[in-house]
């Protein structure tokens, strides 16, 4: 008897739990229709006034200025440059970081050193902005006077300072998940260790390095402190990082705190940078996962 009441009750909260995490999953499943249903809904009245040609083609964004100009072009190569720039301080220095960690720091050492570098992300993006806005402009304005002080360059630089921690623990997460058989295996062979990280662990944490690339790539295509602070608030169709530009997070920033009335063509252009940018990043995340599988189905 007693055992058949404690599986009954087994059961029983077998069932509640699993009816509480049934409804937060609905939750969230909802929200993101609700998100992604208002956004759109929002984007198809801009794109009745706005022709989708001239958005994806112009070379000139003034939605608030006559005469009006809705050509998206600025803002997305403003926004690629700082992800580019964020990219390539990121990628080798949080790789290279997770390499150590995982491979070569002793436990003492690794304990200590990745809390630290874990500080980075945990720094807000506000204080990033102002950092490459007061310390690495005027350092880069050293090497290369004609820089202005509003400039891609700066805040492609703080981003990928800030992002560094996100690659690194993700990477070396990724690595440590690797079994030691594989490793022993490998230096049974007599293989070095460099040759156990390159030919070894890299391909087999190749999977979760993926996810930490595209993860801080999203990250910083969707930045907007930093570069608002840093970037500038200047449109300009341009691919010299040293000039002044504007981001699509940067304009959605500016023109949310301007006033703007509802339901008007400049409010509304939110909404239609807000869906570009939602269509990219899901673009990479579908790309990455593709990726990954072809990687897996090829070891």
């Amino acid at each position: 008897m007693e055992r058949k009441e404690a599986r009954r009750r087994a059961q029983i909260t077998e069932k509640i739990a699993k009816s509480i995490v049934f409804v937060f999953s609905s939750i969230s499943v909802i929200t993101t229709i609700l998100v992604v249903y208002m956004l759109f809904s929002e984007t198809i009245v801009f794109f009745k006034e706005v022709s989708i040609v001239e958005f994806f083609t112009s070379t000139k964004w003034t939605p608030t200025l006559q005469p009006r100009n809705f050509g998206v072009l600025p803002l997305l190569t403003g926004t690629l440059m700082i992800a580019i720039g964020a990219s390539i301080i990121a990628i080798p220095f949080g790789l290279g970081s997770a390499i150590f960690l995982s491979e070569y720091a002793p436990k003492r050492l690794r304990k200590v050193l990745k809390p630290i570098l874990e500080i980075l992300a945990g720094i807000p993006s506000i204080v990033y902005g102002f950092f490459a806005l007061t310390t690495i402009t005027p350092l880069i304005r050293v090497v290369l006077p004609q820089t202005q002080i509003f400039n891609a360059l700066s805040a492609s630089i703080a981003v990928g300072i800030m992002i560094i921690p996100m690659v690194a623990s993700l990477s070396e997460d990724a690595m440590m998940a690797v079994p030691d058989s594989l490793r022993n295996g490998a230096y049974a062979l007599g293989s070095s260790q460099l040759d156990v990280v390159l030919k070894v662990v890299l391909p087999a944490s190749i999977s979760g390095i993926g996810s930490a690339f595209i993860l801080a790539i999203s990250r910083a295509i969707g930045e907007t402190m930093i570069v608002a602070i840093a970037a500038g608030q200047s449109p300009m169709f341009t691919l010299n990082p040293l000039e002044s530009i504007q981001t699509m997070t940067g304009f959605m920033v500016n023109i949310s705190m301007g006033d703007i009335q509802h339901g008007t063509i400049e409010y509304n252009t939110v909404f239609a940078i807000g869906s570009l940018l939602f269509l990219l990043t899901l673009s990479m995340n579908i790309l990455a996962r593709r990726i990954v599988k072809r990687h897996k189905e090829g070891i």
